[in-house]
């Protein structure tokens, strides 16, 4: 296990209840890491996404945004490497 490795399994699940019994990334999953912003360093679990969706990235709610606890993140994947997505602002 490298380094990364050994993050993404210390990483944040985003949309995971705070008390879900296995808070880690699933074997079988595929994820994302957010890079930047209010959500840096958590995993976004993409696997029931289509190609379009992923490619499209998302607007991902967050209590820690600019706009206080009904803030939203705009996430899109990195050019050159899919499975890390950057903050490009808050959504108003």
């Amino acid at each position: 296990m490298n380094g990364d490795d050994e993050l993404s399994l210390l990483s944040w699940m985003y949309g995971h209840d705070h008390d879900d019994p296995v808070p880690a990334p699933r074997l079988g999953q595929g994820y994302v890491e957010l890079s930047g912003g209010p959500l840096d360093g958590s995993l976004l679990d993409v696997t029931s996404w289509t190609e379009d969706e992923i490619a499209t990235g998302a607007v991902l709610m967050t209590v820690l945004g600019q706009t206080g606890p009904d803030g939203q993140a705009r996430y899109a994947a990195r050019p050159g490497d899919p499975g890390r997505w950057d903050w490009s602002g808050d959504a108003v």
